[in-house]
């Protein structure tokens, strides 16, 4: 980096002249994904709420895109199309936990290749591939920055399943300032904008009425600090920065409160903008449709690497160059032309197709698929749409009905269009029962049904005549994650009166009754969740611990065993199996399933306490220390844990070891009761 730099100082010395050249090395490259953040929150897209300063001042320096569209509204599809260059028909990476294959080409790999310093810093337990559910999203990574984990009642959200813009930034810095040689990719995500709305101060008090502005304000700071220390060190001229969001939020829109359902402009008209290196064409405008398809092709191109064949973006260097120039056709489109193919020279419209699975996975519902041509936006569904967005840019008049030629025409183009990009070479994975329980600490709802044919997508309830539903079992289930059972119960209760046979709104609503302490009553609606989705882990697992609870041991234990078998690398479904066994005299069992659960989570407090106990009630104390001091040492407060310590000290003989524990126990001890 440095060397480049005096490369440029020297020109400026020698000539005189402005040296805009390209440099001959490969340059930097930055990612900025701004999880769920609408287009039309940004200044340089015309918003006058004054959230972007410092994105505007990067976009005065860039092209910016003001016609940019997600093809997926959520998060890990839409990055998987981000990185790949594919779309979601073609990578399959259109459920949560659904592997990027290796076969895929994938940016940060490839830049990797040619000598890239790579590094990831992400936001959300959404886009964690060991932890989470983005599996094969680290490769090619030197450094992938992640590590979230579950939230437990009560415990922080900013240090469990997401962490704020700062922390991120934070991360990035530190890893960018020991790079020694160029060039490097980094990528930052901030998650700031998803919900629940919550900005720090004074964000949080400037913004009171408008929380979800208040996230997007704070994100646009701490990115600040991103652009100031590259300019601090030197290096924000000669590098790439590509700034996007890989959604919007309806916020209310066509009564959709969050995003994932529908295909509206406000979740997929996306802020894109990219800064060239050494400002090249900074301030050009390009008015023509293009998609987050086409960003990594793009990237690759700048870095003088050639995009592989199966990728199917195209890149944007030719509009860049020519700017405005090129500018979207309002003419109807005809034939079945469905390729996207990209040609500054010529002005025709470039159509934007975009999909989403999950009305159908989540709820049963039909699947949705939409393609943005000429003036029109057409939206395939069981009563399907058809939008003038010229005349009618907030998609309030359905045409469809009084135009069936356009929507005849739109839906041919949009099935050929599909048919041409799809593959099936890719196997697909799914979410094991821990990624749905991560999935709905985040507000999604989970599915580990089988993959199915697209024509079976495409059947069911039309999600306009549901989406009430969803949005009510969304708030209920974030109620359910923040222990607040009592205001989830009757959400969900109304959720079940319109859709009795949904499975996720019964196991959530026995889950919600069991945080009640309604045990008895959690029974029935987690058996009619399992009833309806046996394969699904997460129900048995919720039902084996309602079972516990009322003392039916024996039948939380085929419950448990299910979890088990569903995901083998849950530690807390084999924690749990543990238990169960332990109550039931299969003591050997428990002890194999309890190092099963520590050679998972070496520090899992219950599965310590519980070994060590056992063990210590077997007159294996020597063997029982280990567990018990681990226990204490992972949570001190535990008087349990300080207890059973004086008890095995005891055994041993150490009197004044196990006298020091009881005494800590003692003063751990709850104030007595009146």
């Amino acid at each position: 980096m440095v060397v480049r730099r005096l490369a440029f100082l020297l020109c400026l010395f020698l000539t005189g002249a402005t040296c805009f050249a390209a440099p001959a090395e490969r340059p930097n490259i930055i990612l900025i994904t701004l999880d769920t953040t609408r287009a039309d929150r940004m200044g340089f897209l015309g918003s006058k709420r004054g959230l972007t300063p410092n994105l505007d001042a990067v976009a005065r320096q860039g092209v910016v895109f003001s016609q940019a569209f997600s093809h997926v509204p959520l998060t890990t599809a839409s990055h998987a199309t981000i990185l790949t260059g594919t779309y979601p028909q073609f990578n399959h990476v259109n459920d949560f936990g659904v592997p990027i294959s290796a076969r895929l080409p994938y940016l940060p790999d490839l830049l990797h290749q040619q000598g890239y310093h790579t590094g990831a810093f992400v936001a959300s337990l959404i886009l964690d591939p060991l932890d989470g559910t983005a599996p094969g999203f680290d490769r090619g990574f030197d450094v992938y920055d992640a590590g979230f984990h579950l939230r437990r009642h009560g415990a922080d959200r900013y240090k469990t399943v997401e962490r704020r813009a700062g922390t991120v930034v934070d991360h990035a810095l530190g890893w960018l300032s020991h790079l020694e040689n160029p060039p490097f990719f980094l990528w930052i995500h901030l998650y700031d904008a998803h919900d629940p709305y919550d900005p720090p101060p004074p964000f949080k008090e400037r913004y009171a009425s408008q929380p979800y502005d208040g996230e997007i304000a704070y994100a646009d700071s701490a990115l600040g600090k991103v652009f100031a220390e590259l300019r601090k060190h030197g290096l924000y001229d000669e590098t790439l920065i590509a700034v996007m969001a890989d959604h919007g939020e309806s916020l209310g829109a066509h009564g959709e409160n969050t995003h994932g359902i529908f295909l509206y402009d406000e979740t997929l008209h996306v802020p894109l903008m990219i800064k060239l290196p050494l400002n090249r064409d900074a301030g050009k405008r390009v008015e023509s449709r293009v998609g987050l398809v086409d960003v990594a092709p793009t990237l690759l191109q700048e870095a003088g690497i050639p995009a592989p064949k199966e990728m199917q973006g195209e890149s944007l260097v030719p509009w860049m160059k020519s700017g405005a120039a090129a500018k979207p056709s309002r003419q109807t489109p005809k034939g079945s032309g469905a390729g996207l193919t990209l040609d500054a020279s010529d002005s025709a419209d470039r159509p934007a197709y975009s999909e989403t699975d999950y009305p159908h996975r989540a709820f049963g519902w039909s699947s949705l698929r939409a393609l943005r041509s000429g003036k029109y936006l057409y939206i395939q569904a069981p009563d399907r749409e058809l939008y003038d967005n010229a005349a009618d840019p907030g998609a309030a008049h359905n045409l469809a009905a009084k135009s069936r030629a356009v929507a005849d025409t739109f839906g041919f183009q949009l099935d050929e269009f599909r048919k041409k990009t799809s593959q099936t070479m890719i196997e697909l994975s799914k979410p094991d029962p821990e990624q749905m329980q991560k999935l709905q600490a985040l507000g999604y709802v989970g599915s580990d049904s089988a993959s199915v044919t697209d024509d079976k997508k495409l059947v069911g309830a039309d999600p306009k005549s549901k989406i009430e539903i969803a949005n009510l079992l969304h708030d209920a289930m974030f109620d359910v994650e923040d222990a607040r059972y009592e205001q989830a119960a009757p959400l969900l209760e109304r959720v079940l009166q319109e859709a009795p046979d949904m499975p996720v709104a019964n196991m959530q609503y026995g889950m919600a009754e069991a945080g009640l302490r309604n045990y008895a009553k959690a029974l029935a609606p987690l058996q009619k969740a399992v009833k309806l989705q046996p394969d699904n882990g997460m129900g048995h697992y919720e039902l084996g611990l309602a079972l516990f609870e009322t003392g039916s041991w024996k039948e939380a234990a085929p419950e448990f065993e299910a979890a088990v078998a569903r995901a083998p690398r849950w530690a807390d479904a084999h924690f749990s199996l543990a238990s169960v066994y332990a109550r039931i005299d299969r003591v050997p069992d428990a002890l194999a399933e309890l190092d099963t659960t520590l050679s998972l989570s070496p520090d899992h407090y219950r599965a310590n306490l519980l070994r060590g106990r056992i063990l210590s009630l077997q007159g294996h104390p020597q063997e029982a220390l280990p567990n018990l001091q681990k226990a204490k040492q992972v949570e001190p407060d535990s008087r349990e844990a300080h207890l059973f310590l004086a008890d095995a000290y005891e055994q041993l003989g150490q009197q004044q070891d196990a006298q020091r524990e009881r005494a800590e126990a003692q003063q751990l001890k709850p104030p007595t009761q009146p």
